[in-house]
């Protein structure tokens, strides 16, 4: 660590560099969770309905997981060379163009990618290298993962936000974001907080307002940054996401009636939240 800590010393932008290709380097493999761990779950989720309805089930089913099948086009399913896998470069080469087909590869891509970079990078600028670093890029890995795949799904995966929460509470052990006192009371208060108000709402309105998924990520925060920071993370995800979707939906005329993804707008509160401790 002291060797590490002297080459960041000695060397800070070549340190700012390695961090932004890691972080891209994540990015790529957070695409590839974010697109095929919804499919996995469906399967299963299919699956396990043909065994309560006892129907047969599929004789062979191929493997599909985060590891295989290999990364393949998603408009033509040609396997996808490792030459034209490489994070933010092969899109670049190619101009956002894929080889095989010639279509354009989605623009989630190379933006989560970059994403990740530019939060590495932040981090890296503003956290004390150990554990903490490593605890903010986990934390905002999560994250970003939980707030694509809920844009795009209307899905908090359990085997993530649920995996969040006790990583959050092991990082605590040693009070790196907040006392292991905090953070637990934080995990049940976050859930508890959103159930509540999920109840009421539905008690009152006959209506569903927010989603299970919802309460579980708020638990992780709360065993992340502690009980404490719950009322800030639930403002700032409220009034943030709010004002998005009033000047989103009004500029493009679209009903206001339409579901909302909370899930986001709570996974960019969490990671300001994060922040504020160490900036200031």
């Amino acid at each position: 660590m002291s060797l590490l800590l002297d080459f960041t010393v000695a060397f800070p932008l070549l340190w700012l560099c390695v961090v932004g290709i890691l972080g891209a380097i994540v990015g790529s493999f957070l695409n590839v969770v974010i697109y095929r761990l919804p499919v996995m779950l469906e399967k299963q989720w299919q699956r396990e309905a043909l065994v309560q309805l006892a129907l047969p089930l599929p004789e062979s089913i191929p493997r599909f997981d985060l590891l295989l099948p290999h990364s393949c086009c998603p408009h033509c399913q040609h396997p996808i060379a490792a030459r034209d896998n490489i994070p933010l470069l092969s899109f670049l080469l190619l101009k956002g163009k894929a080889r095989c087909c010639g279509e354009r590869i989605p623009r989630r891509y190379p933006l989560v990618e970059v994403a990740t970079a530019m939060m590495f990078v932040l981090t890296a600028l503003i956290f004390p290298l150990g554990f903490p670093l490593l605890g903010a890029w986990i934390l905002l890995s999560f994250l970003l993962t939980l707030a694509v795949i809920d844009h795009h799904r209307q899905l908090l995966p359990d085997v993530l936000t649920l995996l969040l929460l006790w990583i959050g509470l092991l990082f605590n052990i040693q009070g790196h974001f907040a006392s292991l006192e905090q953070a637990t009371i934080g995990a049940v208060a976050g859930y508890v907080c959103l159930w509540s108000v999920f109840w009421l709402f539905k008690l009152a309105t006959g209506k569903e307002a927010l989603g299970y998924g919802d309460f579980k990520l708020l638990a992780a925060l709360g065993a992340w940054l502690g009980w404490q920071a719950l009322p800030q993370v639930i403002w700032v995800a409220a009034a943030s996401g709010l004002l998005f979707t009033l000047i989103q939906r009004g500029l493009a005329k679209q009903d206001f009636n339409q579901p909302l993804a909370f899930g986001p707008w709570l996974a960019v509160s969490g990671a300001v939240n994060m922040f504020i401790p160490w900036s200031f």
